[in-house]
């Protein structure tokens, strides 16, 4: 069970003429009422003749009418609640319990408050409801809502205990922020075959992983062409920064559109960047980085699980160089390999990135600075022994984290794994064998995942285009 925020709005009524509506593509079936902060509330659908949709919007926005002072610009919140494509079809009944103890997790309409704010939820699929609300209590207040979706994501939790539902990867801050349907059109309008926030992720995800200091980290982003805006305290000390693409502007051109480090991806805020920074490297060749690939790949199947964290956030700066410093040939796969490890890289809830294997993955991230140069004199036979040295590590990565039962990370792992053997593929040598493996991978007691196949039986699945932003599960 996976609660997902949606777009908020300003208008009531349009929301509910989609959510009570045909859907896009005429996907919607029977829309209607399954609970709302009145139990007694007529449903438009059904009883026609008591409540309309005009009648609804009118009652869910009186206390925002009614509010003295400011009103919230966007009043509408809105969520989804979907259920896992295996799970059982719940009834109406049971998806009004899901529904009152979601808003009761959010703030929205806590249990027994009946000057909470209004909302209702709404079934038109079988396997998924929305929420509704408006952001202003009944007694003139403005809700509290921090921490709305994490506590929601604890409720399902439990209903996925109670009911034996599938249990879904918890909100642990480590999937990769996706754009919203407004970033993916625009891009498409500008003829983009990636959005803003796609392109800007990749660039400073790579300047993060060279970068020595502060400075550095900016120069990198600013010669890599990226507008930059620092924030910085009274005394000038640096506390935030934020980036945008020439060009991409908002409200008719009048103003760029900027994306904070931590709005582009939980590990790219300022301080999780400074965790990267270590002293300068002397840049070597390629078999050298692939040697210490190597090397930091078994140090990571001796690792526990707080120094793993560390080593695996090496991993994912790696996979961003090489993915920068690639040979055209392969550079495509290369990259999308760092895409899908991007999860592997935040391990969930640890902090930390020291780790026995990220000193030697770090140098292998400053000697691929040199990685063009290096491939132009040794050819494919370079670029292999490289390719193959990371399938090792992402493995060693893919083991670690089922180890720690981290199963959306493992499954990160093991999609870029299966885009590095294509790309050993088109070096023109055949892909790399699967070798046994020779370090054990420390487990957490009472942890792991008995019966999970190995990363290395992963077939090759082809890919999508990468351009195309991917569908949308809020509807």
């Amino acid at each position: 069970m996976m609660p997902k925020k949606a777009e908020s709005g300003s208008t009531t009524i349009d929301l509910l003429d989609y959510l009570f509506g045909p859907g896009e593509r005429d996907e919607h079936v029977d829309p209607h009422l399954v609970a709302g902060w009145d139990p007694d509330l007529p449903c438009p659908a059904r009883t026609p003749d008591r409540m309309t949709l005009a009648d609804l919007a009118l009652l869910l926005d009186a206390p925002v009418e009614a509010l003295r002072g400011p009103k919230p610009e966007d009043h509408v919140w809105h969520i989804s609640i979907r259920n896992h494509a295996d799970d059982r079809m719940l009834s109406d009944a049971e998806w009004s319990e899901v529904a009152a103890a979601m808003v009761h997790a959010a703030g929205i309409a806590e249990h027994g408050d009946e000057q909470a704010c209004r909302w209702i939820a709404v079934r038109h699929a079988p396997d998924h409801i929305h929420i509704l609300a408006t952001l202003a209590r009944q007694d003139g207040r403005h809700p509290r809502l921090r921490g709305d979706i994490l506590n929601m994501h604890t409720a399902a939790r439990g209903f996925e205990a109670r009911w034996g539902l599938t249990p879904m990867s918890p909100l642990d801050r480590t999937a990769r922020r996706r754009p919203v349907t407004g970033e993916a059109e625009k891009a498409a309008r500008r003829g983009l075959t990636e959005t803003a926030r796609e392109s800007l992720q990749r660039t400073v995800r790579q300047a993060a992983a060279l970068a020595h200091g502060d400075s550095d980290f900016l120069d990198r982003l600013r010669d890599a062409g990226v507008r930059v805006r620092e924030r910085r305290a009274d005394d000038g000390a640096l506390v935030g920064y934020s980036v945008a693409l020439p060009g991409d502007r908002a409200d008719g051109g009048s103003r760029p559109v900027w994306f904070a480090g931590s709005t582009l991806a939980y590990d790219l805020s300022l301080p999780r960047v400074r965790e990267r920074f270590t002293p300068h490297v002397t840049p070597a060749d390629w078999a050298l980085a692939e040697h210490r690939i190597r090397e930091a790949s078994v140090l990571l199947g001796l690792a526990g699980q707080d120094e793993g964290a560390g080593d695996v956030a090496a991993l994912g700066d790696l996979l961003a160089v090489a993915a920068a410093h690639s040979p055209a040939l392969v550079r495509d796969r290369v990259q999308a390999a760092a895409d899908a490890f991007e999860q592997a890289a935040r391990a969930p809830g640890a902090r930390s990135l020291e780790g026995r294997a990220r000193a030697g993955w770090r140098a292998s991230t400053r000697a691929l600075e040199r990685a063009p140069r290096a491939a132009r004199g040794g050819g494919a036979a370079v670029v292999l022994t490289l390719l193959i040295a990371l399938v090792e590590a992402v493995e060693a990565a893919a083991d670690w984290h089922r180890a720690q039962a981290f199963r959306a990370q493992a499954k990160a792992a093991s999609e870029a794994a299966v885009l590095l053997r294509e790309a050993a593929g088109l070096t023109g040598a055949p892909p790399p064998a699967t070798k046994p493996r020779t370090a054990r991978t420390a487990r957490t007691p009472g942890r792991g995942l008995p019966g999970v196949a190995p990363v290395t039986g992963v077939p090759v699945r082809p890919r999508p285009d990468p351009g195309r932003p991917g569908p949308s599960r809020t509807r």
